[in-house]
């Protein structure tokens, strides 16, 4: 596993985008679950020097779900929350006791809802669309059980619990709910799933398969209001890179997950212009609205704060392609899409590391 190169792309993806700080997420390999696994990723995201990395440490030991990791070590080390991402904690027990540590530590638990007994085998979202193509689906009752349990958790015992990548109807109206209730939970959407649907796989087109699926109209206009009036939190890309050999394979074998660092602010933007969101919620939902969710002191302009600032060009023109691709993969079902608006000029502690659409590192080569 190439770590450094891996950060390196990552990061360039990430201020091409319009991004001065990302998440690095448990589920790599080795998993982010030991202190020296932690150090060495804030030690090479230092090194390069191109936007904020904040690691996301494991909550149990190689994410079986069984034991916790030494998150303590991991917190002091630089882990900003926990997450067993990709993988659901059934164990309700193990669940309890990292949101009651989480509590105690002022620590964010982010969670991947989904019970993979209701999903087994399943590639796409559950519907007569899925029964016409032949495959098993992913039904959206898989991720609002898990919502629900950890909501009550969280109601019990404290702790936040943060909601990834929600994507139901009914997972927003039950976030909707806990935070009237005064529950200390907070969720995230992604940009592909408040604008595209299910149909995006007809012609099994493995681009668009990711996990969770992406579901109906229904649903969008769900997860669309909910971002609109504050129950959801954040967007947040999502952002999975697959070689290709994993995708150009039959459909229910391809690998779940899609690009989304360089097109998810073009994707709001979209939804800006079509008079879904206005400008300053949009801005929100990937500045302000993720650093309250982890509890950050990031994504502001207020006098003290870190100069992290992003310089947008909402008019420019530009085609997600080979030409401008930053990642070293092409999974996206954004590929050859033209977009408009994209960051011009990007400063990470007062460092200009994007000048006019390219970074100025390979400018200088």
């Amino acid at each position: 596993f190439e770590w450094k190169e891996t950060i390196r792309s990552g990061c360039e993806a990430a201020v091409l985008g319009g991004f001065t700080a990302i998440c690095s997420m448990p589920n790599t390999n080795p998993t982010n679950d030991a202190r020296e696994i932690t150090e060495f990723i804030v030690e090479q995201a230092r090194e390069i020097g191109l936007c904020r990395v904040f690691p996301i440490g494991a909550v149990s030991k190689g994410l079986r779900g069984e034991n916790l990791s030494p998150m303590s070590d991991l917190r002091a080390a630089g882990c900003i929350a926990f997450s067993d991402d990709g993988e659901p904690i059934y164990n309700s027990g193990i669940m309890r006791k990292a949101l009651e540590w989480a509590a105690m530590h002022n620590c964010t638990i982010s969670c991947h809802e989904e019970d993979k007994n209701l999903t087994v085998d399943g590639s796409m979202n559950e519907s007569p669309l899925s029964v016409r193509m032949g495959l098993f689906g992913m039904p959206c009752v898989a991720e609002d059980v898990m919502v629900a349990r950890d909501i009550e958790l969280a109601r019990a015992y404290g702790g936040r619990a943060h909601i990834c990548h929600i994507s139901s109807a009914r997972g927003v109206e039950l976030v909707r709910r806990a935070k009237n209730d005064g529950i200390a939970v907070t969720a995230e959407v992604t940009p592909h799933h408040l604008v595209l649907s299910e149909e995006e796989v007809v012609g099994y087109n493995t681009a668009a398969k990711m996990s969770p699926p992406l579901r109906g109209r229904e649903d969008i206009e769900a997860l669309r209001e909910g971002l609109r009036d504050g129950t959801i939190d954040a967007v947040a890309s999502d952002h999975a890179p697959h070689e290709q050999d994993s995708k150009n394979v039959e459909f229910a074998r391809a690998s779940f997950g899609i690009l989304g660092l360089q097109t998810s602010f073009p994707v709001l933007l979209q939804l800006v212009e079509e008079g879904v969101l206005n400008l300053e919620r949009a801005v929100e939902s990937l500045t302000s609205g993720p650093a309250e969710a982890f509890q950050l002191r990031k994504g502001s302009l207020r006098n003290g704060m870190d100069a992290d600032v992003v310089v947008i060009d909402q008019n420019s023109e530009w085609c997600f392609d080979a030409d401008v691709n930053k990642s070293r993969s092409q999974n996206s079902p954004f590929w050859g899409r033209t977009f408009t608006g994209r960051a011009r000029d990007v400063f990470v502690e007062g460092n200009l590391v994007v000048e006019n659409f390219s970074l100025v590192s390979e400018q200088s080569e």
